[in-house]
């Protein structure tokens, strides 16, 4: 027998059942909770996040449109929450590229791999403590619109037209957006490893 979707099980808690919703939770909470702390930065905040995220789900269960999918829609309210959290701090979220991406169990391709391309980044000279605290300063720097569409794109998979509809913007845009965080990351990037190859002669 087939799983449940998540619109059934969304369908089936606003029928009375409080099963559906439980399933939802323990299906969806571990990602949300990666995304969230992607997004943040602090596992204490992930947690708010997650907890927020389907407090809401459960007061607007109803609101919610069945011929829609319920997971971009878990993904838009907990993007939302977490831009809520960075505003409140006025701080900005570390987003760690060195990860793997896709499922962190898999041992898959990592993000900062996934830049080098064809023009590959003199990074070969610089130790891996090194280069994580290069990225962590790069991207503490980079703006929350270019992040958040990277992280949605490389770490959770969703399509361009599933991103637009998280992030609130034109299909266009997040293409646009996406190859501008890509070049805006790849830019820096170089620019300090090159600094620091000079400051090593």
């Amino acid at each position: 027998m087939n799983a449940p979707t998540d619109e059934k099980l969304l369908q089936q808690y606003l029928n009375g059942r409080a099963a559906g919703f439980e399933l939802l939770v323990r299906r969806h909470t571990q990602e949300l909770y990666r995304f969230a702390m992607r997004f943040t930065g602090d596992s204490v905040a992930a947690e708010d996040v997650v907890q927020e995220t389907f407090l809401q789900v459960h007061n607007s269960a109803g609101d919610f449109d069945p011929a829609r999918r319920l997971k971009p829609w878990l993904f838009t309210i907990a993007a939302n929450k977490a831009r809520d959290y960075l505003r409140k701090l006025g701080r900005r979220r570390e987003v760690p590229f060195d990860a793997y991406v896709g499922n962190e169990d898999e041992a898959g391709q990592r993000f900062i791999d996934l830049l080098s391309g064809d023009d590959v980044l003199p990074d070969e000279d610089l130790l891996l403590e090194e280069k994580r605290g290069l990225v962590k300063s790069l991207t503490e720097a980079m703006p929350t619109r270019l992040s958040e569409v990277l992280i949605l794109a490389y770490y959770h998979r969703f399509s361009y037209k599933e991103i637009a509809e998280i992030v609130g913007i034109p299909l266009g845009t997040v293409k646009s957006r996406l190859h501008a965080a890509i070049v805006h990351f790849g830019q820096r990037y170089r620019e300090a490893v090159a600094e620091h190859a000079k400051d090593e002669e």
